[in-house]
């Protein structure tokens, strides 16, 4: 286990475009929690877009190209063995590539050409192993771990989490999970519920925790999206949460606007928080509210966690 635990102490750090605009909290606490935590974090020089849904739209072999180029370089120029994205989309596509790679002769041969025509070295399957943030403080710390560093508590305090669906589907892209205990699980993934249980959080039963939030489409159809959020929120308040706990920038963003969309276009309240899990964690390690980004939130939750002790 020490072996494993040392494979996450330093890892390549590839924040994707989101958290660097929308998602600039989930950047934010990302980094604060791996400071407290002592998981080193090099993000990944000169890194570009990993193709996300347009590019994959247009030309799925080009997201496959681009995506490659981030592991090319965190492989061969950085000389690392671990790509952390926080971003679900990310290390959805990240994993896509790599599988692709594995799989499909006519990806690897787009591949190559592409990276010698831009200059860089080919990225060949499995030169590094791509993992999300909930990957990396659960086997970078593991539970005990994160016990031994905790500050603060978030007892008291009912969290719903919500995972999304881009974190375990397809599954055949994700071969390390479902490997038996220990391992995450495609069907009812428990990392994050894990980690927060740790911090003193209680869990609630919340069946919608990879349902899709719409967010894909929330620019070319915004209704159908604001429905899908609602059903998630509605489905985390009937559970007795207080709080959803996200770990993807595009489904943080989406409960957010069409929380406030619902109410506004559909006379449909909900009260419940949208916070970033590490923002969750970095403040039961001590850190400050404006250390992890909580006023950039739309959902203004720092006075309910003033009210609740853990600000």
């Amino acid at each position: 286990m020490s072996g494993t635990r040392e494979k996450y102490q330093k890892v390549a750090y590839y924040p994707g475009c989101a958290l660097e605009g929308t998602a600039h909290s989930y950047n934010r606490s990302t980094q604060a929690v791996g400071k407290a935590l002592g998981l080193d974090l090099v993000e990944v020089k000169n890194w570009n877009c990993c193709g996300a849904m347009e590019v994959k739209n247009v030309d799925p072999k080009l997201q496959t190209y681009l995506s490659s180029r981030v592991m090319s370089i965190a492989a061969t120029e950085m000389k690392m063995d671990v790509v952390m994205a926080p971003c679900n989309g990310c290390y959805h596509n990240l994993k896509k590539a790599e599988y692709d790679l594995s799989h499909d002769p006519k990806s690897v041969e787009v591949v190559d050409r592409l990276s010698k025509k831009a200059g860089h070295a080919t990225y060949r399957a499995g030169q590094v192993e791509t993992i999300h943030a909930l990957d990396w403080i659960k086997h970078g710390i593991g539970e005990e771990g994160l016990k031994e560093r905790l500050r603060g508590t978030l007892k008291g305090l009912k969290v719903a989490n919500y995972y999304g669906c881009m974190y375990t589907r397809p599954r055949h892209i994700f071969p390390e999970k479902d490997q038996g205990p220990g391992s995450e699980s495609t069907s009812k993934p428990h990392y994050m519920d894990d980690l927060l249980a740790v911090a003193g959080a209680e869990n609630v039963e919340f069946p919608l925790k990879t349902a899709c939030c719409g967010g894909a489409h929330t620019l070319s159809d915004s209704d159908t999206s604001t429905k899908l959020v609602l059903n998630i929120i509605r489905a985390a308040e009937a559970s007795g949460a207080e709080v959803i706990a996200t770990e993807c920038p595009t489904c943080h963003s989406g409960l957010e606007m069409h929380q406030v969309r619902a109410e506004k276009k559909f006379g449909q309240a909900t009260r419940v928080k949208i916070v970033y899990f590490t923002q969750l964690l970095g403040m039961a390690l001590g850190l400050s509210p404006k250390q992890v980004g909580i006023h950039e939130n739309i959902s203004d939750s720092l006075g309910f966690f003033k009210e609740k002790g853990i600000a």
